[in-house]
């Protein structure tokens, strides 16, 4: 991935250089003698970033040159951290008022005068070895054009999955290999193999998606995405919610209150449901033979005689032979050329007149379908990008096209495609779209959730006559207009044909973890027990099913995410001081919740911007207090506490001046002191002094203490609403509550 170094680290300026103009601008700066230093940095950092514009247009890039962009990057990394410091002692009033302590000034001063050190010693070594030659004719876009183009362009067409050409006889083919005429026997499986990217998900799509062959037919229906690390508990609950309804889940959660919900209390719930209904389920994109023994033996019933079918989507033969018999296995093949060059002619806004009467464009349309193979996705992909352009600009897009796909269209060739598209998009783009890299596979992203999560980072910053929402929203827009990113569903699209979710495809998220990793920008720990982490990542992704150890310097770290169990490391809390330059803190796909102890801390993380803390596996989390040091996160824009304990919110949230997120709801239910229960609520509170002996579940203490917290507090009410403190309506940037 060397290709995409200078892109990246032209990208990562961005950021350095909007934090180096807000610190020259504060007064603190002239107090303590280091303005000049600050505006030196500002001026030399745009230089660079002009260097790194020419030299990303250059067709040839050498080694020295990459080396040259890596020492950009870590020292743009290193500006943030520093004048990040240095942003939060401007913030702090009452440090401005008593002028800072002397040894604080000093600490400061010094770490920017040494940083001016190392920006003019790589400023030199760039002129010292001519890396970069400012030679006009090499240059292919100007940014300020391209910028204007994509703005220009910002409604192009998006030909969803749906909608895709070619697929009208593979559907046909599908259906009348799964009989639906055939009422009764046992559940018939029919696999959909294919390469990756080759439309397998589409094919199973279109055929669920075809009333008049499915609602009619099948009493109840379920699409289900298998990625290849999945979650039981989480399968079973979106199947049944799906097949039975949302109050089936609900009543069967009822029964089990109180108990540790198992696999086999979902499970035999559902095979019971099911024995006598003739359903209808996709098994998309299934990887492994042990996944599907997995599923079959605990959600199937083996009794059903109804003529249920099930298709399974997967890019492995052998899994599909496991899953059923030879003739039921249908094999996806590319594009027709017909079919591919009318798909591209549609993602480019062509006609088949345009092609006619256009010097040399058939020529190059033939040329790029040969290229692309037949592969749907990379067609989309590379028809996303050359609608952008001038049709004189095809042909030398034409030739980064790697020449594999014309006979071999593998992962790798498409790897490489991906990496094309990536190296062209706009500058604006490029940390945004790499921070998706973030989420596990086959993740569905809201949009809302990924813009509060980018403006966080300072990827997205507000424009005239736009807020920075609308910005942040624009740019999600912009990847989906590209075919960066997908439409998770037909489903997430509201009224007026906006999409609310995208999920990214499984190729383009390899290839952007492969960049990631190398640009030292995301870490993603998957299910090793332990990880050691050499490099200083800004972002940490924790994806394991399994307890991790992740060992790496924590100090640089401004992002953690968590998707499976806590991770373990030198200090057990998710809001360790250690994390000092944190920004971003997001538990939402934990499968643990955060503790009032954690809570407790997070006054110490000064950096904090956005925090999400909402428990998304039990609905709600055992937090009763949201501590005072809060006041201190004065930089703090999203606080998402989800269901809670929480009774009140203190009076030094008002201070929070840049707040623009607030979402907080209390618990309206009492699971160990009802009141309309008082005999077994005094029983439950004489038995307290037992809950805290060391041999008692600490999740078992943590539920009473916190609800004993909640029923004292609001003297057992069940209202949902949390109380606000006064002068709660100071905050004016605040332009979303849910309490």
């Amino acid at each position: 991935m060397a290709e995409t170094v200078v892109s990246m680290a032209r990208s990562m300026l961005g950021g350095a250089i909007s934090m180096a103009t807000s610190a020259a601008a504060a007064e603190m700066g002239l107090l303590i003698g280091v303005r000049k230093d600050i505006w030196f940095i500002k001026d030399e950092l745009q230089t660079m970033q002009a260097f790194l514009e020419v030299a990303e247009a250059l067709k040839k890039k050498d080694v020295l040159l990459n080396v040259w962009a890596k020492q950009v990057r870590d020292l743009s990394y290193n500006i943030e951290d520093c004048l990040g410091e240095f942003m939060v002692h401007v913030g702090n009033q009452s440090l401005t008022r008593r002028l800072m302590k002397l040894k604080d000034r000093h600490h400061i001063a010094l770490q920017i005068r040494d940083l001016k050190s190392r920006v003019e010693e790589v400023s030199i070594r760039n002129t010292r070895y001519s890396l970069i030659k400012t030679d006009v004719s090499n240059i292919i876009e100007d940014e300020v054009n391209s910028y204007i183009e994509d703005v220009r362009n910002h409604s192009a067409s998006n030909i969803d999955e749906a909608d895709l050409v070619g697929f009208s006889k593979p559907k046909e083919d599908l259906i009348e290999l799964m009989d639906l005429n055939t009422r009764d026997g046992h559940a018939k499986v029919v696999c959909v193999v294919g390469m990756g990217a080759l439309g397998k998900t589409t094919l199973a799509r279109k055929v669920y998606d075809s009333k008049e062959d499915i609602v009619n037919i099948f009493s109840c229906y379920a699409w289900i995405t298998i990625s290849q690390s999945f979650c039981k508990i989480v399968m079973l609950k979106d199947m049944i919610i799906q097949l039975l309804g949302d109050e089936a889940l609900k009543g069967r959660l009822r029964e089990l209150e109180g108990k540790t919900v198992k696999v086999d209390d979902l499970a035999s719930n559902l095979r019971e449901k099911l024995k006598d209904k003739r359903y209808f389920v996709v098994l998309d994109d299934l990887w492994t033979i042990n996944a599907w023994r997995l599923i079959k033996d605990i959600v199937f019933p083996g009794s059903n005689n109804k003529g249920s079918r099930i298709i399974v989507t997967t890019r492995n033969t052998d899994l599909a032979k496991e899953c059923t018999y030879e003739q039921l296995i249908y094999h996806l093949k590319p594009l027709y050329i017909h079919d591919a060059t009318n798909l591209l002619l549609r993602k480019t806004r062509k006609t088949q007149e345009d092609v006619e009467n256009g010097e040399n464009m058939k020529s190059m349309v033939s040329k790029i379908v040969n290229k692309c193979g037949g592969l749907p996705l990379a067609i989309l992909t590379i028809g996303g990008m050359l609608a952008t352009k001038e049709v004189t600009e095809w042909e030398s897009i034409y030739k980064h096209i790697p020449s594999e796909l014309e006979s071999n269209p593998g992962l790798e060739a498409m790897r490489r495609m991906v990496t094309l598209s990536y190296n062209h998009l706009p500058s604006h783009l490029k940390s945004c779209f790499m921070y998706l890299s973030i989420f596990p596979e086959d993740s569905v992203i809201r949009r809302s959730h990924l813009v509060e999560r980018w403006i966080s980072e300072g990827f997205v910053r507000g424009m005239s006559r736009m807020n920075v929402e609308e910005v942040g929203k624009s740019y999600f827009t912009e990847l989906i207009n590209r075919n960066m990113i997908q439409p998770s569903r037909p489903s997430r699209v509201n009224i007026e044909g906006i999409v609310k979710s995208c999920r990214v495809h499984d190729i383009m998220r390899d290839v952007m973890v492969s960049i990631a990793r190398e640009e030292n920008f995301v870490c993603s720990a998957g299910d090793k027990v332990t990880s050691v982490v050499e490099d200083n990542f800004r972002h940490i992704a924790s994806h394991g099913s399994k307890c991790q150890k992740i060992v790496m310097d924590w100090s640089h770290v401004q992002s953690l995410t968590v998707f499976g169990k806590r991770p373990l490391d030198s200090s057990s809390s998710v809001c360790s001081p250690n994390m000092r330059m944190l920004r971003s803190l997001d538990l939402e796909g934990a499968h643990f919740g955060i503790t009032q102890s954690d809570m407790n801390k997070i006054g110490s993380l000064c950096h904090l911007k956005y925090v999400n803390v909402k428990y998304s596996v039990r609905r709600y989390s055992n937090i009763y207090k949201v501590p005072r040091s809060i006041g201190k996160l004065q930089g703090l824009q999203t606080l998402d506490l989800g269901y809670t304990h929480i009774t009140t919110l203190p009076a030094e949230i008002t201070k929070l001046q840049r707040l623009r997120n607030l979402r907080c709801r209390k618990k309206n239910w009492y699971a160990h002191f009802k009141s309309s229960e008082y005999k077994k609520c005094l029983v439950n509170i004489l038995c307290l002094p037992m809950v805290f002996k060391p041999f008692s579940n600490h999740v078992n203490r943590a539920d009473v203490l916190s609800e004993l917290h909640m029923a004292f507090s609001c003297r057992w009410t069940k209202k949902q609403g949390v109380r606000l403190p006064r002068g709660i309506g100071n905050l004016r940037t605040c332009r979303y509550w849910r309490l």
